[in-house]
């Protein structure tokens, strides 16, 4: 779900000094219509961390018969987007004429570039009995550079994600490179993202990144004192070894990479530069863009 018709709100966080968590981020309820997702980023006084500059939450949600995720056509720009699927399952189509289910555990990554267009809904077999979702899904920045590459489409299965086992605590690798292993998820930049299962009072030390964020899709866990509660997501202090202790199982994500620069970030778009952004809204309005094969009837229209 990479589109909401809505221009991204920021979440709210607060500061904490003298601490290896630096701010601690709670997520802001977006209202979807059948659904709705808690926005981590971007978030008031942190709209980045590294690359990722938009970070969703949905679910666990359950749908009955006939309802469920619909997110019509919609365009992106000098982006690239990341689902990630804990339950359920997603169908995606791409203005390259991708087609592809996503399931649980598969990482599936769309690189928008000069500009893409897709459109995430569900196999009518699916849709048509109650079914439950629950996923992540993140927005990456494209280097400046690399901002107007083609567009591409990348799916890599659960199987291909590598999994180890660090002191007692399950852990993927889902991009870049962590505890001796490598992802073969393509990356832009420096680029980290990693989730793990603790049990309660199990710990795990963190990987090393130049910026980092916590964030805890489910249970509570404590750095150094500091509680990271259900939901929220910790920043942590550059450069710092960091051990995560769980005060209940919990499952968490830690994604960050390299500082970049901060990105304009409107609707669906992303740019260093406002005039892309610009140009995109009107190309869109324009009908300049091209259809998704098998979905091209409805779109999504530009906010106004």
């Amino acid at each position: 779900m990479n589109t909401y018709s809505e221009n991204p709100t920021n979440a709210p966080c607060h500061e904490i000094s003298g601490s290896l968590v630096v701010k601690v981020i709670q997520p802001k309820s977006r209202d979807l219509g059948e659904f709705s997702v808690r926005r981590v980023l971007p978030a008031s006084g942190k709209r980045m961390v590294g690359p990722w500059l938009f970070f969703d939450h949905m679910g666990p949600v359950t749908f009955a018969a006939g309802k469920g995720v619909n997110v019509r056509p919609h365009p992106h720009i000098h982006l690239a987007t990341v689902t990630y699927l804990f339950e359920g399952e997603m169908l995606h189509r791409d203005s390259l004429g991708n087609e592809q289910v996503i399931i649980p555990g598969d990482i599936n990554l769309m690189v928008a570039g000069r500009g893409i267009v897709h459109s995430e809904r569900e196999r009518p077999e699916v849709r048509e009995r109650e079914h439950s979702l629950h996923a992540l899904q993140l927005w990456l920045a494209l280097p400046e550079e690399l901002q107007q590459v083609p567009p591409a489409f990348y799916h890599y299965p659960s199987a291909h994600i590598p999994s180890v086992e660090v002191d007692g605590v399950p852990v993927r690798v889902m991009m870049g490179s962590a505890y001796g292993h490598t992802s073969p998820v393509k990356t832009f930049a420096d680029t980290l993202y990693i989730e793990a299962h603790l049990q309660a009072y199990q710990r795990l030390h963190l990987p090393e990144t130049q910026e980092r964020g916590l964030y805890i899709a489910s249970g509570s866990v404590q750095v150094a004192g500091q509680t990271i509660q259900q939901h929220e997501m910790g920043i942590l202090t550059p450069g710092s070894d960091v051990e995560v202790v769980a005060h209940a199982p919990s499952r968490i994500a830690l994604v960050g990479g390299e500082k970049m620069t901060t990105r304009y970030l409107e609707w669906n778009f992303a740019s260093t530069d406002k005039a892309f952004i610009e140009q995109a809204k009107a190309d869109w309005r324009a009908g300049k863009f091209p259809k998704v094969p098998g979905d091209e009837e409805e779109f999504i229209p530009l906010p106004e």
